[in-house]
């Protein structure tokens, strides 16, 4: 084995029932990081998994001290599982990772070369993604091109979490602790020396996607309200346009009743515009308690995450939760 490298590279990995994934995993994080010279940790966070992931993690970990693990006292989620594994990496450069094997550990290679190139976060932008449904892949590329128009920050198109990030980059992230996470976001957000690398996302290699069509929903409500305030703007130029409307209106029927026209007489008219109205209301109102509830969670103050148990970690680390 060549001789260690000053250089620590920390791959973090979030794990939620992925007891079919973890030996290949291993084996292909292993067999990539042997070509290169570096020293090197895998951080599993254990979000809750109610399989075997943690007992062949701690398995790993009997023959190989560079499995580090954070067991989770419940499920936070994914993007908070990351979180945890940035406040307890140690490596000058951080990999986030699935362990799903979609995104290829292969790539970290390349992602280093930049990282020694100068760049600070290097993403991975997906070519294309095989195994994935018309829906699937026609949401996706919606919510990426809808969430770039409607926030003033930069977020790569078709870039997930896979990504590199130097340890300034992260010791920033770490100081970033709202409650509901957009992750791939929030690195854009902080900005420094970015750069992309494409790359052929595969299909799932076994299990179930941990990303169901009402998490999709929740992490895509989750980075619009982080990042943008056009929904809540929408209220303004509703209401504005529906002035303008109901003005035009006024003047349209007064001169029709002027000239004896009666087509505006009746109550099936009032009653659908107060319907309409009340519905675009409602909306709106709905859209409002979205922002009102974050708030009310950041305010809280709660810790971001409970780690029950924390195996090859130094006692004397308590990163903030």
């Amino acid at each position: 084995m060549a001789a260690p490298n000053p250089v620590t590279l920390s791959i973090i990995v979030p794990i939620f029932n992925e007891e079919a994934v973890i030996p290949e995993l291993y084996r292909r994080i292993t067999a990539v990081m042997e070509g290169i010279d570096i020293n090197w940790e895998m951080v599993c966070i254990n979000d809750g998994s109610q399989d075997r992931s943690v007992e062949m993690l701690l398995a790993l970990r009997q023959t190989d001290p560079r499995i580090k693990l954070l067991d989770f006292s419940r499920n936070f989620g994914h993007q908070i599982a990351i979180t945890a594994g940035l406040d307890y990496a140690e490596g000058d450069a951080v990999v986030i990772i699935d362990a799903d094997l979609q995104d290829p550990p292969e790539v970290i290679a390349e992602m280093l070369a930049r990282w020694r190139e100068g760049y600070e976060v290097v993403y991975a932008v997906r070519a294309d993604r095989q195994g994935e449904s018309f829906f699937k892949l026609w949401t996706a590329n919606a919510f990426y091109r809808l969430l770039r128009s409607i926030t003033d920050v930069d977020i790569p198109l078709d870039a997930g979490d896979f990504r590199l990030m130097d340890r300034q980059v992260v010791r920033t992230m770490r100081s970033l602790r709202e409650n509901h996470r957009f992750m791939r976001g929030l690195s854009s957000w902080v900005g420094y020396k970015q750069i992309g690398v494409e790359y052929h996302r595969a299909e799932r290699f076994a299990g179930e996607t941990k990303y169901p069509l009402r998490k999709m929903l929740r992490l895509t409500t989750d980075a619009i309200t982080s990042f943008s305030y056009v929904p809540l703007r929408m209220a303004t130029w509703f209401g504005f346009s529906l002035a303008v409307i109901s003005l035009i209106g006024v003047l349209v029927t007064i001169g029709l009743r002027l000239s004896g026209n009666n087509a505006f007489y009746g109550q099936a008219t009032t009653l659908v515009a107060v319907l309409f109205l009340g519905g675009i209301q409602l909306i709106f109102l709905g859209i409002l308690g979205e922002y009102l509830g974050r708030i009310y969670d950041e305010v809280k103050e709660r810790p971001l995450y409970i780690v029950a148990h924390a195996h090859g970690f130094d006692e004397a680390d308590n990163p903030t939760q």
